[in-house]
This record gives C-alpha cells, sequence and structure tokens, in this order.
C-alpha cells in the first residue's frame, strides 16, 4: 500500500532527520515513500544544503534498510533520462564510480572486446568523485578523443554501429539533477546512499538488459541484485573485484552473484582463473610502474596518484593487449569479459574465455576501440 505523505518537502525533511539522525541506539527508520520522497526533494533543489548532507550521512550512519534504499533509487529513477534502442540484448558496466587508486585500471578495454563479439555494451560513469577521486572510464575514454558528453541518442548511434558497437554514457548527461549533488557529496567526504544507488541507471534500454558491477564488502550483492530488479534489469551479475570493479583479482579465486530473470532466486558461481581460464599470475592486477610520482597525503582513502597519469598508463598498456600483446592486462580483460560472456549467453565459463581469448589475440577488437 503506497504512503500518502500530506507535508511540504521542508516539512518532510525535518521530520525525517528528527528520526533518522538521533543517535545508535534512538534512530528510527523511515518508510519507502518517506525515503523517496526526500530523496526528491534534494534532486529538485527545495532542500538546504546542510539539511540534504545530514540526511544523506545520517542514512549511512544508522545503516539502510531496504525500504531505504529503494525510496532513494526511486527518486533517482526518475531523475534519469531513458531511451528505448533497438538491441536485443546490452550489458551495461558499471565500475566504482570514484574509480581506482592501487592498481591500473583494466575493465574499459572490455567494452570493444564484448562488442566485437556481437554483445552491445554500455560502460557510465562520472569525471571524478569521492572518496577516492580515482581513474576512472570517463579519464580513460577522455584521453583517447571519445567524446564523453555523448547525448543518449549518440550512444545509441554507436551501439547500432557495426563497426564499434559500444558507448559511454556519463551521469551528467543522464541525470543532472543527481550530478549536481558533486560539490556536497565530496564535502559529506564519506561514502553516502547515493553511491550504491548510482551505479544502478538505465539510460539506455534495449529488449533484455544486463546489470553489471562489482563489490568488495560481503553485504552488498543481494543490495545490488534487489536495486537491479527495481531498475528493471533482465539479468544482473555482482562481481568480487579489486577495488570494487568487475575484474577479480588474478592470483585467486573468486566469486559472482547473479540472477538470469527477475523472477529466479539469487545464484553465486564461483570462478578458478587458474583451473577455469588458464590464468596464472603471481600479480592481482596491473601494477602502477614506479615512474609514476606517487603524493605525500595523510587520507587513506583518496588517490595518491594522478588520475590522469594512471588514465595514460592503462590506455597505453589496454591497447597493446587490444592488439594482441599477452601479459597481466590481456588476463585481467579475458577475466572480467569472460565472466560477463557467460552471464549473458549461458555457454559456460571455459567457453566463454576461449572466445575473448581468441579476440585478444587476434587483435580484432582493437579498430572498435574508437
Amino acid at each position: 500500500m503506497t504512503e500518502k505523505i500530506n507535508l511540504t518537502n521542508k516539512e518532510l525533511m525535518k521530520s525525517v532527520i528528527q528520526r533518522i539522525a538521533t543517535g545508535p541506539d534512538l534512530s528510527k527508520n523511515i518508510s519507502r515513500e518517506e525515503a523517496k520522497a526526500s530523496m526528491a526533494a534534494i534532486l529538485d533543489g527545495d532542500i538546504s544544503d546542510v539539511r540534504a548532507a545530514i540526511f544523506l550521512i545520517a542514512l549511512r550512519m544508522k545503516r539502510e534498510t531496504t525500504d531505504e534504499n529503494l525510496g532513494v533509487h526511486d527518486a533517482m529513477i526518475d531523475s534519469v533520462k531513458s531511451i528505448n534502442i533497438a538491441s536485443e540484448n546490452l550489458v551495461n558496466i558499471a565500475d566504482p564510480y570514484d574509480g581506482f587508486t592501487r592498481n591500473i585500471p583494466s575493465s574499459a578495454f572490455i567494452l570493444p572486446v564484448l562488442a566485437e563479439l556481437g554483445i552491445p555494451t554500455i560502460s557510465q560513469g562520472v569525471e571524478s568523485v569521492g572518496p577516492k577521486f580515482g581513474c576512472t572510464h570517463h579519464a580513460i575514454f577522455k584521453l583517447h578523443g571519445i567524446n564523453i558528453n555523448a547525448t543518449h541518442e549518440e550512444v545509441a548511434e554507436r551501439l547500432e554501429d557495426k563497426k564499434i558497437g559500444w558507448g559511454y554514457i556519463d551521469q551528467k548527461v543522464f541525470s543532472p539533477r543527481l550530478n549536481n549533488l558533486m560539490s556536497l557529496r565530496t564535502e559529506i567526504i564519506k561514502r553516502p546512499v547515493v553511491t550504491t544507488i548510482e551505479v544502478l541507471a538505465n539510460p539506455l534500454i534495449s529488449k533484455k538488459n544486463h546489470f553489471v558491477t562489482g563489490y568488495v564488502h560481503k553485504p552488498y550483492p543481494p543490495i545490488y541484485l534487489n536495486l537491479a530488479r527495481n531498475a528493471k534489469f533482465d539479468t544482473a551479475i555482482v562481481v568480487r573485484g579489486t577495488e570494487g570493479g568487475v575484474i577479480p583479482s588474478l592470483r585467486q579465486k573468486s566469486n559472482a552473484h547473479y540472477y538470469t530473470s527477475e523472477e529466479n532466486e539469487d545464484e553465486l558461481i564461483e570462478i578458478n582463473p587458474e583451473e577455469d581460464l588458464n590464468i596464472k599470475q603471481d600479480e592481482r592486477a596491473v601494477k602502477i610502474p614506479e615512474t609514476i610520482t606517487k603524493k605525500t597525503t595523510h587520507d587513506k582513502i583518496e588517490t595518491k596518484v594522478s588520475p590522469v597519469e594512471l588514465a595514460k598508463e592503462s590506455l597505453k598498456i589496454g591497447m597493446k593487449a587490444l592488439s594482441g600483446e599477452e601479459g597481466v592486462m590481456s588476463d585481467c580483460i579475458t577475466y572480467g569479459a569472460s565472466i560477463i560472456l557467460n552471464h549473458v549467453t549461458g555457454n559456460g565459463i571455459k567457453a566463454s574465455a576461449s572466445e575473448i581469448k581468441k579476440v585478444l589475440q587476434s587483435g580484432s577488437a582493437l579498430k572498435r576501440f574508437k
């Protein structure tokens, strides 16, 4: 039953804050409808920055309930511009919006590889956001000359182009109101509920939509999968990856939680890189070279290396991997792309890895990276 709220936005926010910000023992949960209305008021700019910040951090401090997550997500969905596209399938990769700081990012190069196998794929994200302010897909694609401000229609054209088949869409394009919270989030410092919610945008909708993201902390897979259903993704997979990305560590087993239809129960797959993918590496991921200078900082989370320098290195090594050069980068791409390909096709992880390796060894995906 939908709850009717007979309060102004300011009255509602005052009431909500009085309940959720009273300490660890006395804070009260709010309903899905209240969470949606509160977040919608923030996105509409109808709430002061001070009260908006209190709302977001208070939810985090008391721990968001399922209803609160869904309510905030409902408001975000309403803020997202979406268009329908002609594709039978579309993979939506959402790596951490705050980027990578401990290794050279590799997941951006999954997109042209999957496209080469006939699977249209998009990535979504932002230029930079805390708490890490790391290297993002946005930074890598921008450095390569790809239009990171492409409209929905322009991204759809790339997906339909037989010589490309993949695209990137930025949050400031599909949800400007959500993107307007960036400066506020920087002031908050800690990750608010928006950090979890924002990756679950569905700006381009095909006949069958596949959501892919990563995680580090164990409680998050069921949260992400529940929200993916709320966003109307037909399937979803949440991978335990390095730095919360979609590519696991190369030197140890990983797992992924997923569903193959909105009605199905969540399932779990365990992947052994050596046994399933014939990947044998001592490195977890692509190491940051010593030539990239690290700054001294007392912040334990914010990046100590320049995101631009990481993007340059990622682009240099990634292009070599797409052209057929073997190494840690190509193994990272193989690992992540194989998990996604298997999830979409159901052909098995070993068969998927074989297909990905053929594409990389042939160098055929390189021509799509444009």
